[in-house]
């Protein structure tokens, strides 16, 4: 199985051997896992020793490192630089892709987002209605922020009026920071894979945040999340902790398949074409982004 996301949240100790992350604990094999499987590798266990050959490799494989703090929730991302040999060339495309160009992609976006949200109400037998109304009013670089409008009546009618989005919260918004942390990590690692540079956002531009352009493209993915973590407070309660069999199953989002132009593909594949997309738009050699439909 390609593209396998390996979560480890228990003391053990990680090298490699043969391209095979080899997974031991006392002097004991607990697993192994080819290198060419992965795609994300997340480490949830602060007693977690490892080589510094598992982190080339992972750099060398474009493998998404993410570490978990306390909450169990991902603190910190290592992507590759290396994953595309025309980096150089890419980037100062993408620095010199001009304002309005940014601003229709950034359109793009917010209506594909609005229109997923839409699309998971209804899925939930919510009424989609007003959001279905909103489509139409996003303008280039959604000047009146549209998204932010979307937003409110989104959350409310899939959660509820007593529903905020913090956080720090524990509960369903745990379970939010969580998934959206994975497509995030999965969108970030195909960005880099197609020469992009996380940090340099199409709209997100703050200055601490080195995956700005992450934050962009994972907009229209993140009701695939919201979704994941509606079944999870149906299946384990929404007070429940992240516990490792909720992030087993808040993990099985990344086995969804998606559709780019009608064709059916494996997420991380859609992902992968989405990011090239965005380049291609950026450097002038394209107007629609291939978004992936969920």
């Amino acid at each position: 199985m390609t593209n396998r996301i390996v979560e480890i949240s228990n003391p053990c100790s990680l090298s490699v051997e043969n391209r095979q992350l080899i997974i031991e604990r006392d002097g004991a094999l607990l697993g192994t896992v080819p290198v060419e499987d992965m795609s994300v590798l997340i480490l949830d266990c602060h007693t977690i020793v490892y080589t510094q050959e598992v982190m080339k490799l992972c750099a060398d494989s474009n493998i998404a490192v993410i570490w978990c703090n306390d909450k169990h929730l991902p603190s910190a991302m290592m992507v590759s630089f290396d994953a595309h040999n025309l980096h150089t060339k890419t980037l100062r495309e993408q620095i010199a892709a001009k304002l309005p160009v940014k601003k229709r992609l950034w359109q793009q976006i917010v209506i594909a987002k609005i229109k997923e949200q839409a699309k998971c109400l209804r899925q939930m037998k919510k009424d989609d209605s007003s959001l279905v109304c909103l489509v139409s009013e996003v303008r280039s670089g959604d000047t009146t922020n549209v998204e932010g409008k979307a937003a409110q009546i989104y959350w409310q009618t899939l959660f509820g009026s007593d529903f905020t989005r913090e956080r720090e919260v524990p509960g369903i918004n745990a379970y939010l920071n969580y998934g959206y942390a994975i497509l995030r990590a999965c969108t970030a690692r195909a960005i880099v894979g197609t020469g992009l540079h996380p940090a340099l956002g199409i709209h997100h531009k703050n200055q601490f945040n080195p995956f700005c352009l992450a934050d962009d493209l994972v907009e229209p993915l993140r009701p695939l999340a919201d979704r994941y973590a509606l079944g999870a407070i149906k299946k384990f309660g929404s007070d429940s902790d992240l516990s490792p069999p909720v992030k087993r199953f808040l993990l099985l989002m990344t086995q969804e398949a998606v559709s780019i132009e009608g064709k059916q593909m494996p997420l991380q594949t859609g992902l992968q074409l989405y990011a090239a997309g965005v380049r291609k738009a950026l450097g002038g050699l394209a107007e629609k982004l291939p978004i992936p439909n969920l």
